[in-house]
């Protein structure tokens, strides 16, 4: 029983990179497809998954075509119980589907002026009040996580869950364009971008090379502090 992942960029595609990780964090078995985003070929790479036209999607082992992150979540939650990725306390699972919600709806600030990129880190990027007003919005909804029943873990709810997946790419933000946020919040961002799983992710996103850089914004940069 293998699943179909589609994917775009690594680099860039924060949606791909959510995909992707709820499947690999919990050890659910899949094969991969690239789509072109930059190549213009993603029309013609999904077509044979209509009505999905965005990344990333997966395809159930029965041919079924599931899109949008919170559908493939809840859809694989659903099919693998003993999987674990919901937190197992009744409380922390409401709140934990409410933040991925909350993802999945919101911050439109902060991505819009922050495409995620894992190739460096921008200095000097001075983000505007709605940016920084998702960024607290962020912390408050992660302070609240953790005062949910917790195992123990260094996750939003103690063990890994979907909350993370969700997050991982809004904490590669902070990371990315050195955001403002205070010392709790950017600890939890250095777990995500030091998981394994994570650095397994970027490193096969560096491998394809662009000229010119997506999302340029000509100011200095420094090296993605985990190689």
């Amino acid at each position: 029983m293998t699943y179909d992942l589609y994917i775009g960029d690594r680099t860039f595609s924060s949606w791909s990179l959510r995909g992707w990780l709820m499947l690999e964090k919990f050890n659910l078995p899949y094969r991969t497809h690239l789509v072109g985003l930059y190549s213009g070929t993603m029309v013609d790479d999904l077509a044979a998954l209509a009505p999905a036209r965005l990344v990333p999607v997966l395809r159930l082992p029965d041919g079924t075509v599931v899109g949008e992150s919170l559908a493939m979540a809840e859809t694989l939650a659903e099919r693998h119980h003993e999987a674990g990725l919901w937190p197992a306390d009744p409380a922390a699972r409401a709140t934990a589907r409410w933040l991925c919600a909350a993802m999945a709806s919101g911050f439109g600030a902060l991505r819009g002026a922050c495409p995620m990129q894992l190739q460096h880190v921008w200095e000097r990027f001075d983000p505007d009040a709605n940016t920084r007003q998702d960024l607290e919005r962020i912390e408050d909804l992660w302070r609240h996580a953790r005062s949910q029943p917790q195992s123990g873990g260094p996750w939003l709810f103690g063990d890994y869950s979907l909350a993370d997946v969700f997050y991982a790419p809004v904490a590669a933000r902070i990371i990315g364009y050195d955001l403002p946020v205070s010392a709790v919040a950017r600890t939890y961002c250095e777990t995500t971008i030091n998981d394994q799983a994570f650095k397994a992710w970027r490193a096969a996103g560096l491998e394809t090379k662009y000229d010119p850089f997506p999302y340029e914004l000509g100011l200095p940069k420094r090296n993605w502090p985990v190689s």
